[in-house]
């Protein structure tokens, strides 16, 4: 059990500040599922290298992830200064989001939910050492 009162623990853990630079894509119109077929692809992998494997990958979740991938890169040089030669993926997930439920009509006056779901991308880049 940790010692101090509830506050002062959360204080604690949210005094440490990740510098790493990165870049968040909320409300993504793809599933997490998709989503983490694209990101397994290019975890690790170095930016250009990963760029490249997002380019010519056919799946829709790619061109979102391709964008995302994009920002992080120049939040990294504006930023944080950091040489984009150097950069590579070090994390990259996917959290689920809010999804909106629809209604199909079938037959016999049935209808059937539909549920179009949205997740939360984020991926983080590091300097290689």
């Amino acid at each position: 059990m940790a010692k101090g009162h509830r506050s002062q623990i959360k204080r604690e853990r949210n005094a440490v500040k990740d510098t790493r630079p990165s870049a968040k894509l909320s409300y993504a119109r793809v599933s997490v599922q998709k989503a983490c077929f694209v990101l397994d692809a290019i975890r690790g992998k170095d930016v250009q290298t990963a760029i490249a494997v997002l380019t010519y990958n056919p799946r829709y979740a790619s061109s979102v992830i391709k964008k995302l991938l994009e920002s992080a890169i120049a939040n990294a040089e504006n930023n944080n200064g950091c040489n984009p030669e150097n950069l590579y993926v070090a994390e990259c997930f996917a959290n689920k989001g809010p999804t909106m439920k629809r209604v199909r009509p079938r037959a016999q006056g049935r209808a059937y939910r539909i549920e179009k779901k949205m997740s939360h991308i984020t991926i983080i880049l590091d300097e290689k050492k």
